[in-house]
Order: structure tokens, then sequence, then C-alpha cells
């Protein structure tokens, strides 16, 4: 477990402290497992005569130097933090040190490319790990200047926060590069990318801009699209935002092993390395890019240049993030649909979430490290930038903006607490958000909202309420009430069988029952969709004349946005187990085809897989999956040739088990059968044959023919994958090995590993490990970094043993180890998925039971 800074010592450390500036200077021809690292840091301290500390993960400390006096690093050292006894009024520190290279994604990470054998240098610093790098005080409101030197092969090209201020020869094949010093900004937000990366130049508005990706992915990154969307962001931002993008040039980087989808470092964004595309992918692939990429940017105002205080106000960075890319995607961008996939996307997400033990408030209680690195998840980005979307919809959106633009103006380069937000907002809209805050940013939990109505003979609505509920999961989430702007929509069938709205009536929703009275008189239509478009964060119910319209024309909904919105009640009635899983499969194989998003096309195919293998009656399983396969199958042939929506068809049939539905795989992958316009690429290849590998149609031999083919890192990914997935007890007693027995795999060589570990049909190989979890997971949070132990937690967590005997180990191992925070938490939201499973399994085997007997 690394250093565990709490809030309450960042606090004391920041009222102590003032931070001016870092001079760092790096040394990376040292080898391949250290760098020499030489940190001057300037600061005062209030208090002269106390004491404080200073982060750094190193090997070793060869000099420690406090105001011109040399302090004893074996004395002042402790592995992670540097005793600074009796500062001055105003101090200069000096540390000399060697740090490691990182494997694991975290710090400095080293990767050589397997294609031609290159070394590829980035950071990765978010929350608490720049000091695995250069001695730092390690908290997001010590805010300082940097100046970075580094020296480094003379081939390699370094990018960081700032420009290039000089470039010198150092000796024969070595240079030394230093950059021009940074505005103020926080530690976690500084950047180092080196090697021989491939750059791509363009310039917009007085910015300079830059593409890299390692060489040997040069030929797919595609500069065009990339900085056609990095241009209307920019034009978007300064136009809403009216404050000038503040970091001089904007480089975006896409680095290898990447943990997560990317990161706001300013000026120096760096992306994982997928966004870089090899082969085919859907248009809702490079919309998931384009939201990214708006994302991050965003961050060079909500985070970078007005920053949280401390991370309880993380929301703060993300969810506005969030929100304002997708406002950006419809506003300024072909994705005109963002909105539809924020609902049937983040929207999900954080519905998911926010019914898990786990779930907390917006604004987090981040009491130290530990706490904050865990908060990462779909309250912090998708929950929060709903209710962004809700107080938008509540204050109205150009007071909203107007309360932005004083935001940033007012706490330019400084850092910010939630009040100091509301304060902005309050000014600009007139409404005050105390309550409100309260209400949605400090609880936990969803609410549903319920329409009730009552009609004369004639099918007029003589009444209509909306019936708002607590949040019933947890056990333990808030019961408030809350205030919710949302609008109402009456749907019918057109002349040629659409269902079309015909009113909308827009309202604020109070308390346990609102009434609507623009409705009283209203004909009662086909479909009554509540939180049309999607205003408010709260499940929404259907009455039974809605939901019987979805069952036969949910796919004649005109619109995307109604329509997502439709689907996604129908998949949370399935997970809160009032719909049965066989009836959301259904619903899916009958209104997919007519989906014309091909975003909700992927998510509806992905969610009735889940439904039949985790919700569903285990006993019906295989009829269902071998129905939807021939579905996806029948849709792959027919679709137009080519189209996003035939490789979509195509990687669910892919996932078939059915002997006679795995050979006609085997002839697409074999060539065998050729299906006019659907090619046959490197990632089609790989998804293909790992599933014929997890069927013991092809092993060893045909997964190294493949990586002969696909001689790359990402094709070593999808061959671990495919090892992983073979369904002998060898493969998997390795596959196991390998990730809880050796800590040498890099970070995606370990994920790939994990995600061929568990296959549904491969449970009697996969049962004995259900002990082996239990037995070994704690050490693994001894003895691994934070990011690793996480993802091991996490992915072998056994999710597919849907039985309460598995829900009774956790319970037993949580009440006998005690196991540190992030583990229980990890653990509990596991133990969530299985008894929301075991309730839907429940629910579809009654359900089956009734319809035989009918």
């Amino acid at each position: 477990m690394p250093n565990n800074l709490t809030r309450d010592e960042a606090r004391e450390r920041a009222r102590l402290l003032n931070v001016a500036s870092y001079d760092v200077e790096l040394d990376l021809t040292t080898g391949p497992d250290t760098f020499r690292s030489t940190t001057t840091v300037t600061f005062t301290a209030t208090r002269p005569g106390a004491s404080t500390f200073i982060e750094l993960a190193a090997d070793t400390v060869h000099q420690v130097s406090l105001n011109g006096a040399a302090l004893d690093p074996a004395r002042v050292f402790d592995g992670e933090r540097i005793t600074l006894p009796d500062l001055a009024e105003s101090n200069r520190l000096v540390v000399v040190a060697d740090c490691r290279y990182s494997r694991t994604g975290e710090g400095l990470h080293r990767f050589v490319d397997p294609v031609d054998e290159a070394v590829y240098l980035y950071t990765q610093f978010e929350t608490y790990d720049a000091h695995r790098m250069y001695a730092c005080f390690d908290q997001p409101d010590l805010k300082a200047t940097f100046t970075l030197t580094v020296t480094h092969p003379a081939d390699w090209k370094v990018i960081s926060n700032s420009a290039v201020a000089a470039v010198a020869e150092a000796a024969i094949g070595v240079r030394v590069t230093r950059f021009l010093t940074t505005p103020v900004m926080s530690t976690y937000i500084t950047a180092l990318v080196a090697g021989p990366y491939h750059e791509v130049r363009d310039h917009h508005d007085g910015i300079d801009l830059g593409l890299y990706c390692r060489s040997s992915l040069a030929e797919f990154l595609d500069p065009p699209e990339i900085f056609e969307i990095t241009r209307a962001g920019f034009d978007f931002y300064h136009r809403v935002f009216d404050y000038r993008y503040p970091f001089g040039k904007y480089d975006q980087l896409f680095v290898p092993e990447f943990n997560a989808g990317a990161m706001e470092n300013a000026g120096c964004v760096t992306f994982l390395e997928d966004y870089v595309f090899r082969a085919k992918v859907t248009e809702a692939r490079r919309e998931r890019r384009a939201e990214t990429i708006l994302h991050e940017m965003a961050h060079m105002w909500f985070g970078d240049l007005v920053t949280m205080r401390w991370w309880d106000d993380l929301w703060l960075n993300e969810s506005f993030a969030t929100y304002m890319s997708v406002l950006a995607q419809v506003t300024s961008t072909r994705f005109t649909n963002g909105w539809t996939t924020f609902a049937n996307a983040e929207k999900a997400w954080a519905y998911r979430q926010d019914q898990l033990s786990s779930t907390h408030p917006i604004v987090a209680d981040a009491v130290d490290m530990d706490a904050v690195r865990t908060n990462f998840d779909g309250i912090t980005y998708a929950k929060g930038a709903s209710v962004l979307k809700q107080l938008v919809a509540w204050v109205g959106q150009e007071e909203f903006l107007s309360g932005l633009r004083s935001y940033f103006r007012r706490y330019e380069y400084s850092n910010t607490t939630l009040r100091d937000l509301l304060d902005e907002l309050e000014n600009a809209s007139g409404r005050d958000l105390t309550v409100w805050a309260a209400d949605w940013l400090e609880t936990t939990g969803v609410n549903t909202l319920r329409p009730r109505f009552e009609t004369d003979s004639s099918g007029l609505f003589t009444t209509f309420n909306v019936v708002q509920e607590p949040a019933s999961s947890p056990p333990t989430a808030s019961k408030t009430l809350r205030p919710h702007r949302l609008a109402i929509g009456l749907y019918d069938r057109d002349t040629e069988g659409y269902l079309v709205r015909r009113e909308r009536v827009e309202l604020d929703v109070v308390g346990e029952l609102t009434e609507v009275p623009k409705l009283i008189g209203a004909r009662r239509p086909d479909l009554v969709l509540l939180n049309d478009d999607d205003l408010t964060f709260a499940k929404i119910r259907l009455d039974d004349r809605s939901l019987a319209t979805l069952i036969t024309d949910i796919g004649r909904v005109r619109d995307s946005l109604p329509r997502a919105l439709c689907w996604s009640a129908a998949w949370d009635m399935t997970r809160d187990a009032e719909l049965a899983a066989r009836d959301y499969v259904s619903l899916v194989l009958a209104g997919v085809d007519a989906e014309d998003d091909i975003g909700v096309v992927q998510t509806l195919l992905a969610r009735a897989a889940t439904t039949l293998n985790s919700y569903g009656d285990p006993a019906n399983r295989k009829a269902a999956l071998r129905a939807l396969c021939e579905r996806a199958e029948t849709l792959m042939r027919a679709a137009p040739a080519g189209s996003d929506l035939q490789l979509v068809y195509a990687t669910t049939f892919a996932q078939a088990e059915d002997p006679d539905q795995v050979a006609r795989i085997k002839a697409i992958f074999d060539g065998e059968d050729v299906v006019e316009g659907l090619a046959l690429d490197t990632e089609l290849r790989w998804t293909l044959l790992t599933q014929l590998v997890a069927r013991g149609v092809y092993g060893d031999a045909e997964i190294d023919a493949e990586l002969a083919r696909d001689a790359t890192a990402a094709g070593e990914k999808r061959a671990t994958t495919a090892r992983a997935a073979r369904p002998t007890p060898q493969a998997k007693a390795k596959a196991w090995a390998d990730v809880m027995e050796s800590d040498k795999l890099s970070n995606h060589l370990l994920t790939a590993t994990m995600a061929g570990f568990w296959v549904v049909d491969q449970q009697e190989l996969t049962r004995p490990y259900v002990d082996r979890y239990f037995a070994e997971i704690g050490d693994i949070w001894r003895n691994r970094s934070f990011d690793t132990a996480g993802s091991i937690t996490q992915m072998l967590f056994p999710h597919d043993v849907i039985e309460q005997e598995t829900v009774e180990r956790v319970d037993a191992y949580i009440a006998e180890k005690d196991p540190v925070s992030p583990l229980r938490r990890a653990l509990v939201e596991g133990r969530d998925g299985l008894v929301r499973a075991l309730a839907a399994r429940a629910r579809d085997i009654e359900a089956g039971k009734a319809a035989a007997t009918s």
C-alpha cells in the first residue's frame, strides 16, 4: 500500500506553507530501471521553527539540503516522506535521488515497444503520484510554478506542460531540453512524455497544437479528425467561458499502457492508446473519443486553472468536465446525439453506482488518499454531471454559464470549495442554491418517479400526478425527496405508425406528490414519458399502457433521446427485478433492428448478454443465448455491407456457444464464409479467435499464428487474453499464477490476462479459484500498488459464480479479516452485484413457471 496522506495533514501543511517554485532536473540516461531526479523547491513558512514533510518515492536519496544545511537521508527519509525540521521563514530545499520507472501506469511509466524495441515514457500523477518522479508537496492546494530540465537520448522527443525553452547537446547521443516555466499549477497536473514519438503539428486561434503517438502506430493516427474536434472545442469553450485558454501550447499524446481514458495535464494531455484506431470502429467509438478530447479540454478551466482545494470536491473537476464535454459535442461537432449517449451510458453508470452499498454523496468525505482513489467512480463523474444538467434546467443555461465566467475570473490559478462555486451561480441566477445543494450534492441514492392519473370515459385525464419515491437501495441511501425540474412528454402514433411527441409540460416536482394541472383535460396518449429530455436524475417507471406500447413499438419512437430513455426504464426495471430477464431480452430482440443510434445498439446488445448471463434463469441461458446470437447473425447478414451495424452484430454473434453457431463463426474466421462488407481486420480477427479459443475450437498454435500476424503491443494484449480464455485447467492455473503470484506483468498485460480468466460457461474450471481469491486477495493489497490491487480485486472477483454461497464468502471474509477500506469497498460492491443478480434470477424463474402453466 502506498503512502496515505490524510486530509488533516494536508490542511495543516497548507496553513504552514506557501510554495513558490519547483526546479526539477531529470536524467533519463542512467539505465532501464531508475532515473536521477534533482528537485529544488522554494517556499515560505508561516511559523519559523516548525517542521513538516515533503513526499518522495525513491530507491535511493543521495542528498537532502535545507537552506544550505545537509540533512542525513538515512535519518529524514522513510521511503515515502522526507522530514523537514526547523523551517525558516524563507526556505530552499534541494533533493537528489534515484527514482524507479513504473510498469503499473503510475508515476513515470516505461514501455518497450515490441515492434521496434523503442522506449517510451509518460507520467500519470493523479491523484497522488507526482512524488514518484520528483520531491514535492503533493496536494492540490499547494500550487507553484515548475521549471523542468531533462537529459535524454538525442533521438527522443520530450514534451511537458510548457513549450521548449532551449535544447543543448550534452554528449554524443545525449541532449538536454529545458522547458519554459509554467504558470502556477498543482503537482498532479505536471507531466513529462518522452521517447521517439511520432509528431504532427497544427495551429488554431493563436494556440500551437500537437499530436503524438508511438512511431509504430503512426499509420493509424488520424490527425484531421482529432484536430477538427480540438479546434471545435477551443472555439466552443472560448465562446461560452469568455476566458482564453491559459496554458500556451496544447499537446495531445496517445501513450502506451495507460490506466485511464485520458488525463488533463495542463497543455500536455495524455490519452489511452486505444483511441488510435488500428481497425474499423463504429461511429459510437469515434463519438466516445470526441467526448474524451472535449472532456480533457474542459479540464483546462475546470481543474487546471481553478482547482479544488481538497479531493472532497473532485466532482468540481470531473462532473463539470463531463457535462461541458457533452454540451460542446451537441452544439459544435457532428455528434449531435450526445445527450442520447449521455442518457444511455453515463447516467446508466451513475444509476448503477448510486445503488451500491458503497455509494457516497457527490461531495465526498475524502478523509485520506485511499478514500480519494476509490472515488473516481460513477458518482463523481456521471451522477455529478447528471445533477449539473438538472441544475442547468433549474437555474437556466445562460445564468449557469454566466456564473462560470465570473467563477473563472475570480479564482484563476487558485483553489476553491463548493461554496465558492455556488456563490457565483446564485449571483448569476438569483436562486438560493443552499437547499438544492444539500438535497443533491450531500445525499445518496436514486429517487423513483411514477405517473399516477385517472381518465374519464372519453380517455381524458381528470387527474395527473407525479409520485416521487425515496431511494430503495442500498438500504443506507438517503430518504430525501429531492426537487426536480423535469418534462413530461405525451406520445402518440402518427399516420405512419411512429411514436411522436404531441405535448410537453415542464415543471418543478417537489415532495412525494406533485399535481400537474396543465394535463387535466388532455387525452391519454399511447406513451407517457416522465423526465422527457432527460433533465433530472431519477429512475422512471411506466404505466401499464405505456409499457405495452414499448413492448410492441419501442423501435417506433421517432427521436433517439426519448427512445433511449424508454430503453433505460426497461433496463432499470430488469435490474430491479420488476421486469423478467426473459422479457427484457425479448424486448431487445424485437426492437433492436429499428434502432438507428449505433451507440444504443451496442449498449442494448451488451445489456441483453448481461441479462441472460447474470439476471436470467440459468436453465434458460443456453436457449436465450442461442436466440440472441441467431438474431445477431441474421441482422449481420442483412445489414448494409461495411456498416457499423454489421460490425456490431458480428461481434455479438461471436459470443455464441451453440456448436452449430460456433461452426459458422469458425467458417467466417477461416475465410470459408465471406460476409460481404465484413472486413476481417486485426481487431475482428482477435475477437473471433478469442471466442473460438474459449470454445475449445482453436488453441495455442492459432494464437501464436495470429500474434505473428499482429506482432504489436496490442497483439500481445489480445493474445494474452486468448491464452487465459483457453478451457483447460493448465491455462487457468497459469493465468492465475501470472496475476497473483508474480508482479512481472505490466499493467496492461495484467488486465489482459484477467479479461480472459472468467468465462461464463467455464465454471467447472474456475470454481476452485473462488476459495483462492479470498485466501490471496489480502496479500495483493499488502504487496502491490493501489491501482494494481484495485484492478485485481475487481476483475478477479467471482461475479459469475452467482450463488448465495458466494455472498456468504464475502460476508465471512469481511467479518474475519476486517480488510483495508478500498478492498472492503470493492468486495461490498461485488456482493451487491451478486445479490441483485440472485433477485433478478428469482423473478425470471417465477416468470418462466408462470409462462409454462399459462
